[in-house]
């Protein structure tokens, strides 16, 4: 067997144990699971109409402007005129202009919002909706925003700093660690697995003879030429009578007896562990740190925001906004009814509608401009 096949069955047999130990330590992270901190934050409710019986009331308003539409066609105020202070009211075809004037500003106004969504896909006379069509652009002002003003890199420090998270977590693991070594099944393992390694790898006189030669070139490398201490060890292999191969062999193969001896330092080892980990908190904190920095200073968080708005199903995105919005926008396709049928009477006496118009609206602007003054003051 050569040197290389000695090389490779080596590797081989310390992936193995490098299985072994991590399945070892697995199996002690199964058995006692981290505490987990992470608070799940409340989703924010969704904002419901405080008068729904209103939003109920306009939805209506299209279904009786179509009746009200049919019924021009049989009777419109036919003939009728009425005299209020000296000025004249001619009522004759007021329900058609009334009912057209309605559903023209709900259709817009549905059409409107329908068009923001749809089509999702371009086509040849009916173009593409807003948001699909303009989908890259809105992605990249979303992530060009959120990167800025909402998550950088900066921001993220900032947030770490303030935290303390990485001291808090890193007490937290040494505590972790700790559980895990104090465990008498975890300790026993380990000394197995390392026997069982050094026991498998002494046991091939290849594996050993090849550890042997490595070990005396690495002295040799060490040791000047025709130095003293050479000499000697040439000295010693001579009074043996045997060659240094076989001399390093001989307590290659006394070495597993000598580990199972020594495993108690193994044991004082571990028990010191956690309180070197506290006594180095300070330099395993700044390490962790600076490799966190590093790590986000790498993170493009524009470019991450940017591909997964991008990736954005066109379908999914139309049901997340009408799903955060989706009162207010039935607000502004019912509303456009009502206004649009308050335009027909415009059309119909222009007038007299603009100063009703102008009073009632006036009225709503102040008395929302009073109730808003006063919840204001009321509040603490």
């Amino acid at each position: 067997m050569d040197k290389e096949d000695t090389k490779h069955i080596i590797k081989e047999r310390s992936k193995a144990y490098a299985t072994q130990l991590w399945e070892l330590i697995r199996d002690q992270v199964n058995k006692h699971p981290a505490e987990t901190s992470a608070k799940n934050r409340p989703v924010p409710p969704r904002k419901t109409a405080e008068y729904k019986w209103l939003l109920n009331l306009l939805v209506a308003a299209p279904y009786v402007l179509v009746v009200t539409f049919t019924l021009s066609f049989f009777w419109d105020f036919d003939g009728l005129s009425a005299t209020f202070f000296e000025y004249s009211f001619n009522f004759e075809g007021l329900l058609r202009i009334l009912s057209i004037s309605g559903l023209i500003g709900f259709l817009t106004n549905w059409l409107a919002i329908t068009m923001l969504f749809r089509p999702t896909h371009r086509r040849p006379l009916l173009g593409q909706g807003l948001v699909p069509s303009q989908k890259d652009r809105i992605a990249y002002r979303l992530a060009l925003a959120v990167s800025e003003d909402l998550i950088n890199p900066e921001i993220i420090k900032q947030k770490i700093h303030e935290s303390q998270a990485i001291a808090r977590y890193r007490k937290k693991a040494t505590v972790y660690v700790k559980n895990i070594i104090d465990d008498p099944e975890f300790r026993d393992g380990l000394k197995k697995l390392v026997v069982g390694y050094v026991d498998e790898m002494i046991a091939d006189p290849e594996v050993r003879s090849s550890i042997a030669k490595s070990l005396i070139e690495q002295i040799d490398d060490a040791i000047e030429e025709n130095s003293f201490e050479k000499v000697a060890l040439r000295a010693y292999s001579f009074l043996k009578g045997r060659e240094m191969q076989d001399l390093v062999e001989n307590a290659l193969q006394k070495l597993p007896t000598g580990i199972e001896k020594g495993l108690n330092r193994m044991d004082h080892f571990l028990d010191e562990l956690p309180e070197k980990l506290d006594e180095h908190g300070s330099v395993i904190e700044d390490l962790v740190t600076s490799l966190l920095y590093k790590l986000i200073n790498q993170l493009d968080v524009q470019a991450l925001v940017e591909d997964n708005l991008r990736a954005y199903d066109e379908r999914k995105l139309e049901q997340l906004i009408k799903n955060a919005s989706n009162d207010q926008l039935k607000y502004i396709q019912y509303l456009g009814a009502v206004l649009g049928t308050f335009g027909g009477f415009i059309i119909w006496e222009p007038m007299a509608s603009i100063i009703v118009l102008s009073v009632i609206i006036g009225s709503v602007i102040l008395a929302d401009m009073l109730i808003f003054s006063l919840k204001k003051k009321n509040q603490p």
